[in-house]
């Protein structure tokens, strides 16, 4: 049995989907997916579903609807009844509790496997990228990207985007110390489009670029990255980008694409380094 939320909601065994169809089931289901193993308060549903206005039959409301989820999940093989299925989605005191197997959902593979890359990283940078590409890998669009999300699912959902991209720079990172900046381009060019005001990714991208033989691309990237910063937030770029648009400016070799004698020259150098100005 699965449990997916890194894409469309999903409750699948042997290639069937026993996800509810019912807007405000499939809502309910995923905050319970989302604190799986955790009781999530009858408040907490309820906020969830309804937001600061909830209909004076709110909690009533959610008990049929945690009925419901049971008759559904009882349709699962494995489950079979509902007895079975208030085993899996359980009555505790002040709420509910879906007791579900870490390797049945996709969020915890997911994190393990980040787990696995991080502590690889700058030590073995091939099985860190790998690791990390698997992780990503797992996603099939946004999260819930079939779910209307209430205010707790947000907060949820923003935290698991702010991972993800997160784990694309580290990877990215690896990849650069690996020396496959020509290869990164396609991928930092539509995350700087995605994320126009994200420092790293930009920095990212200009290291790839001028690694790639294609300096006045780079310079041009912090330069549309300083009229997003101004035009929307009234910043200047950091002192670590401006670095490395002197670095590139100048062709000072710190950001020379990794050899085999400095196979760890990356990115990161620049957070200490004084590179030259031109």
């Amino acid at each position: 049995m699965e449990f997916s939320v890194l894409g469309s909601l999903r409750v699948r065994e042997n290639g069937h989907d026993y996800a509810p169809t019912a807007p405000k089931q499939r809502q309910l289901l995923a905050l319970l997916v989302f604190n799986a193993n955790q009781v999530v308060t009858v408040g907490t549903c309820i906020e969830e579903l309804w937001g600061e206005s909830p209909p004076d039959t709110g909690l009533s409301t959610l008990q049929s609807y945690v009925l419901q989820l049971r008759r559904i999940l009882k349709r699962v093989p494995r489950i079979g009844s509902l007895k079975a299925a208030r085993e899996l989605l359980q009555t505790r005191d002040g709420g509910y509790l879906l007791a579900v197997r870490p390797e049945e959902l996709d969020v915890n593979l997911f994190h393990g496997l980040v787990r696995q890359g991080r502590a690889e990283l700058g030590k073995n940078d091939v099985a860190a990228s790998e690791l990390l590409s698997t992780a990503l890998g797992l996603w099939e669009g946004s999260a819930l990207s079939d779910v209307q999300a209430g205010p707790v699912l947000r907060i949820h959902l923003a935290g698991l985007e702010e991972t993800r991209v997160s784990v694309q720079e580290q990877r990215i990172d690896a990849d650069l110390r690996l020396g496959r900046h020509h290869d990164l381009l396609g991928e930092l060019s539509a995350l700087c489009a995605l994320y126009p005001t994200h420092e790293n990714l930009h920095a990212q991208f200009m290291l790839a670029l001028s690694r790639s033989g294609r300096r006045t691309q780079a310079l041009e990237v912090v330069q549309r990255l300083r009229r997003m910063l101004g035009d929307e937030l009234g910043l200047e770029p950091s002192p670590r980008m401006n670095r490395l648009h002197q670095a590139v400016l100048a062709c000072d070799p710190v950001i020379d694409a990794p050899t085999r004698t400095a196979p760890l020259l990356s990115l990161d150098l620049l957070a200490h380094s004084g590179a030259r100005s031109a």
